[in-house]
């Protein structure tokens, strides 16, 4: 036993606890990876976008796999302002409104966004339109991934960051001495702490991020059938 242990003996209890949130992080951020990714098919698929598959890699730092969904979901957002730009430009400005218009049926509003893809892309998929809608009329590209953007900021640039996502597999010893060293108890509890805020607001934010793009995959799976 380690004389820090010797001393402070909740050490190794807020170890463990440090570890399982790690753990817990690098869960959240693989979900990420996979939802980006198929988010990014259906827009490539449908709204004829060139967005790259990202992939999560496991020999560098949580922060620099922070950077590569922020990358990707920048990216998302350019190209759904641009579909937006585009559509505003295509069609009258009395069409334009009545897609963001509420009280407009839907079927209407997705009938006018397939149009304009049709015009677009030269031939776009029957689904398209819905596609443009549920991304346009949502919360998707604007609040849900920009809050989530935000999180994966202060993430990597915290204490989180420098640490690499394989350490998981190097034994509880390698994973204490990178994320804190020599760190007596108040510090171990304040880094357990901060792991927990951290991953509290970033999960949320993750659950809400994948629940939308669920629906908007649920709706090409439907109309496929």
């Amino acid at each position: 036993m380690a004389l820090s242990d010797l001393l402070y003996p909740d050490n190794p209890k807020r170890r463990q606890e440090l570890i399982q949130l790690h753990q817990e992080l690098l869960d959240c951020m693989s979900t990420n990876f996979h939802a980006t990714n198929e988010l990014a098919r259906v827009l490539n698929e449908h709204l004829g976008c060139t967005i790259t598959h990202i992939q999560m890699r496991k020999s560098s730092t949580v922060k620099e796999n922070c950077d590569i969904i922020i990358q990707a979901m920048s990216e998302i957002q350019h190209q759904v302002q641009k579909i937006d730009s585009d559509m505003k430009e295509k069609i009258e400005p009395v069409l334009y409104q009545k897609l963001y218009d509420i009280k407009e049926p839907e079927l209407e509003k997705i009938a006018i966004a397939h149009k304009i893809f049709s015009i677009l892309l030269g031939e776009a998929t029957s689904t398209a339109g819905m596609v443009a809608m549920k991304l346009l009329g949502s919360n998707l590209v604007t609040l849900t991934v920009n809050k989530l953007i935000s999180l994966l900021a202060q993430i990597g640039a915290s204490v989180l960051g420098g640490i690499s996502i394989t350490i998981l597999g190097l034994g509880i010893e390698m994973i204490l001495h990178a994320i804190l060293g020599a760190m007596e108890r108040n510090q171990l509890l304040t880094a357990v702490r901060s792991y927990e805020e951290h991953l509290a607001e970033f999960k949320e934010a993750s659950e809400k991020y994948q629940r939308a793009i669920r629906e908007v995959t649920s709706l090409v799976r439907q109309q496929v059938q």
